[in-house]
């Protein structure tokens, strides 16, 4: 096992291998919870049965999509990076296509498992790992920092210090409230870890937090550890209906098809560039094998889809995990046996709060922009597009636009500053697809 995942090559161990999957698997266990309310639209009242998704189906085809997808990236892609339904993939399945234009939880599935399909011949035909070595590395850097920014803007906002302010967008929130004041806390603590050169602090400080939020009645102790796995039944094979279904073939499905395929592909992108780059895997600005690891990707998806949930995707969550000593797939393995374990004690869920997780977005966000001091700033060709590609994805609160608007602007500041020949011809592609995206989908 060690040789498989040369563990001696990267100066690790099962130890740090261990905490590092561990640590991953607590900063996202919040989507066993999130991915289920968000398909079932939970909060949307006199809503018809025929519309809503089962509750414990979802749950289990979560748990089961996000443990899969995780075994072939650590097995496969041999990279620290685990997989789960992804947030805003999922939002867009429940209120746009389901809520927003009536169709059928059934059809959502049958474009889900479509663009997986296409994503797999994508992936087997290498044009995927082409696409993604045509990124610069500069802009690769900055996808890194604008990633460890929106993290770090996430995870403040989960705790409620930076709250929506309708005077400023955005202001400070509460630091009385007793969820935030734990946030605070975690915060700190995971701050004097990680200074102290503590291994695995981040996982110690998320313990630490969810300990303390027990002890001060901020987060409630779990009453059972185990609990009945709920049926798959409901939702399990339910894609193939649509395809069945006349209605299904319309061009306004073809159009989310192809949203699905869009924002799928460079949030994955970016989260695996990302990840990788902060774990020290990457080699003369390519990603060794990267065919393998978006093989996950696409098959994730597609098996996802026929379980009973929304795109799964590589999440950025991991980078936790990483600066917990995770640098190999045997991490990987850890957090898809947590997603696993899971379905078992989905009670001891209740303890990990967004007031647990979100110190160590926070602090990983930290880590994750140290690539800037990668970018060459006195170019003022690289240093647009770069800077766009960071700011753009904690304000547009999408890392797929942040790439976009960096992918548009690099060729144009190049160009204009005579150094056409060094853009790759897939730059220019990419170029002419964002500007239709900004132009038709958004």
């Amino acid at each position: 096992m060690k040789k498989y995942f040369q563990f001696e090559e990267l100066g690790t161990n099962y130890r740090r291998e261990f905490v590092g999957g561990l640590t991953t698997f607590l900063a996202m266990a919040y989507i066993l919870v999130v991915n289920p309310l968000t398909l079932t639209l939970s909060e949307v009242k006199d809503l018809p049965d025929a519309l809503r998704m089962d509750y414990g189906a979802v749950f289990v085809a979560t748990a089961l999509a996000a443990a899969l997808g995780s075994i072939i990236m650590g097995l496969l892609g041999k990279y620290p990076l685990a997989l789960a339904p992804g947030l805003g993939l999922n939002a867009f399945f429940a209120y746009t296509v389901v809520l927003g234009s009536g169709a059928p939880w059934q059809h959502a599935l049958g474009a889900v498992f479509i663009s997986g399909v296409f994503f797999l011949l994508l992936t087997l035909t290498g044009l995927r790992e082409k696409l993604i070595n045509a990124i610069p590395i500069e802009l690769k850097h900055a996808i890194g920092a604008g990633i460890g920014l929106f993290i770090t803007f996430i995870g403040l906002h989960n705790a409620g210090i930076i709250v929506k302010n309708d005077a400023t967008l955005v202001g400070l929130g509460d630091l009385t409230n007793g969820s935030t004041l734990l946030a605070i806390f975690g915060i700190i603590i995971t701050v004097i870890l990680m200074t102290r050169g503590v291994r695995g602090g981040v996982f110690l400080g998320m313990i630490l937090t969810a300990i303390v939020g027990m002890i001060f009645n901020l987060i409630d102790v779990p009453t059972k550890i185990v609990d009945k796995v709920p049926s798959l039944e409901p939702t399990f094979g339910a894609v193939f209906s649509s395809f069945s279904d006349a209605s299904f073939y319309t061009t306004s499905m073809l159009g989310i098809i192809l949203t699905f395929l869009f924002v799928d592909f460079f949030d994955n992108a970016g989260t695996l560039v990302a990840v990788a780059n902060q774990a020290g895997l990457m080699k003369d600005n390519k990603l060794p094998r990267a065919g393998k690891a978006l093989l996950a990707d696409s098959i994730a998806t597609i098996v996802g889809s026929i379980l009973g949930t929304s795109t799964t995707t590589s999440y950025i969550e991991s980078s936790a995990g990483v600066a917990s000593g995770a640098k190999t797939g045997f991490a990987s393995l850890v957090t898809a046996g947590c997603f696993i374990l899971a379905l078992f004690f989905f009670p001891l869920l209740s303890v990990v709060t967004s007031a647990v997780t979100a110190p160590a977005l926070i602090i990983v966000g930290v880590l994750m922009v140290s690539s800037l001091g990668k970018i060459d700033w006195s170019r003022f060709e690289i240093a647009v597009p770069a800077f766009l590609t960071m700011i753009a994805m904690p304000l547009s609160y999408s890392i797929a636009t942040g790439i976009a608007v960096g992918f548009v602007f690099y060729p144009i500041t190049m160009i204009v500053k005579g150094r056409a020949k060094e853009i790759h011809p897939i730059m220019y592609f990419f170029f002419v697809i964002f500007l239709l995206y900004f132009i038709f989908l958004k």
